[in-house]
């Protein structure tokens, strides 16, 4: 099995930056991409960055792209999410989430394990 632990949430104010991260565990030669999503109150489950076994590929949600940026230590078996200039509306849990095939995919469906998630909020 494989087992997905996030941190580095908190409460923050706009402009600022965090650094989100995902330690995975277990059967973790299984794991191919790793993804990040978040999830507001009310709203369904969103792509936010995506990034391949090996590190070459990444790809982001247009609302995030060139403020957030995600990267991954193969030899820690941990994804990072650097996010910088946060807005209020980046307010969410963020999950990370890693997938058994290639691929680096944005459909939550696609995702075959998913950590608890981290509160991130951002105020105005």
């Amino acid at each position: 099995q494989v087992q997905l632990v996030e941190s580095g949430g908190g409460l923050v104010q706009t402009g600022d930056s965090l650094k989100l991260s995902c330690q995975v565990s277990g059967r973790t030669f299984s794991i191919t991409a790793m993804g990040w999503f978040r999830q507001a109150p009310g709203k369904e489950r969103e792509f936010v960055a995506v990034i391949s076994g090996t590190g070459s590929t990444t790809s982001y949600s247009p609302s995030v792209k060139g403020r957030f940026i995600v990267s991954r230590d193969n030899a820690k078996n941990t994804v990072y999410l650097q996010m910088d200039s946060l807005k209020p509306e980046d307010t969410a849990v963020y999950y990370c989430a890693g997938r058994n095939s290639a691929g680096a995919r944005t459909t939550p469906g696609d995702y075959d394990f998913w950590g608890q998630g981290t509160q991130v909020t951002v105020s105005s």
